[in-house]
């Protein structure tokens, strides 16, 4: 599997995203300082992954205009077993900028992109699908998960399904304080056997049921975390495959520390945990390793 990282021009606090982020925080630090961290972080964590043998895409952010969270490009863009690419809506104005065809045709030398799909169409109507921040995808099995929120409507992730050939579990999610959760992957992580998930997030039962019968028909032991810790960034992981095959399950440095040993345990039986230090990405972009990471599975060209 190939990840493609977008490598930050002028990373910070994202005033448009702000209101259904609870996991951004504003910084006291200069913009110069929180741009070097941030890129620091970055740089590490590609390392940390290349050094696992997990091969690695970076193409750097265009300086103008300015992205704030160009970061986490797995919010407007994903790749698929298909061929087919997904261009996707997004809330705030200022991460529509993100959207780039260059980086798409930079990625054609090596994979076969057999049709873009654009459903920013959606924008206009005040409907948004942040990709897989939205969707936790079991590309196997072919069923998105997905809370329903104000990032995330249910007719274009209807769409996004039928296009893609995929089924639809769709639930409602909220954080410690009663706050809707704003994408579905800070909460969730599905890997080949398993699945993270905080399931106090999911206030209704039957929902919740659904979810637990849905792992249990796929075959996912579930490992249950805690609110605090889904708030450590836990639930936002990713299982990668490396190039000898091997997987891995990547996350932050706070992540991994939030763990407790008996979870550690469950989680090393199907991947190997690797992990980078991201505060200042988490604390201020309130994402964190999955969010950074955008896996292109497209077909290899001949």
């Amino acid at each position: 599997m190939t990840i493609l990282m977008i490598r930050p021009a002028n990373f910070g606090y994202n005033e448009q995203t702000a209101e259904s982020n609870a996991f951004q925080q504003q910084s006291h630090a200069t913009t110069s300082d929180v741009q070097a961290n941030a890129l620091k972080e970055f740089d590490n964590y590609a390392t940390v992954l290349r050094n696992n043998n997990v091969d690695v895409v970076v193409i750097d952010d265009t300086a103008e205009p300015r992205k704030p969270d160009a970061i986490f490009p797995n919010n407007w863009v994903s790749f698929h077993e298909s061929g087919n690419v997904y261009l996707y809506p997004m809330q705030a104005e200022n991460r529509r900028l993100e959207r780039r065809e260059d980086v798409i045709r930079k990625l054609e030398d090596q994979f076969r992109v057999k049709h873009m799909i654009d459903l920013s169409r959606f924008e206009l109507q005040q409907k948004f699908l942040e990709g897989t921040g939205s969707m936790v995808l079991d590309r196997v099995n072919k069923i998105a998960y997905a809370c329903i929120s104000p990032r995330t409507d249910a007719e274009v992730l209807y769409t996004f399904a039928e296009s893609e050939g995929y089924r639809i579990i769709t639930f409602k999610a909220i954080d410690q304080n009663a706050t809707p959760i704003y994408h579905t992957n800070v909460l969730m992580c599905m890997g080949s056997q398993f699945v993270v998930i905080c399931l106090d997030a999911i206030a209704d039962e039957t929902e919740k049921q659904e979810l637990l019968n849905s792992f249990a028909i796929t075959g996912k032991e579930v490992v249950a975390i805690t609110f605090e810790q889904m708030n450590r960034f836990a639930g936002n992981m990713l299982e990668v495959e490396n190039k000898q095959g091997e997987k891995l399950l990547v996350m932050s440095k706070q992540a991994y520390e939030s763990l407790h040993q008996e979870q550690i345990e469950k989680l090393s039986k199907y991947a190997r945990l690797i992990y980078s230090d991201l505060t200042t990405i988490e604390t201020i972009g309130g994402g964190s390793a999955r969010c950074m990471l955008a896996e292109v599975a497209l077909p290899l060209v001949d």
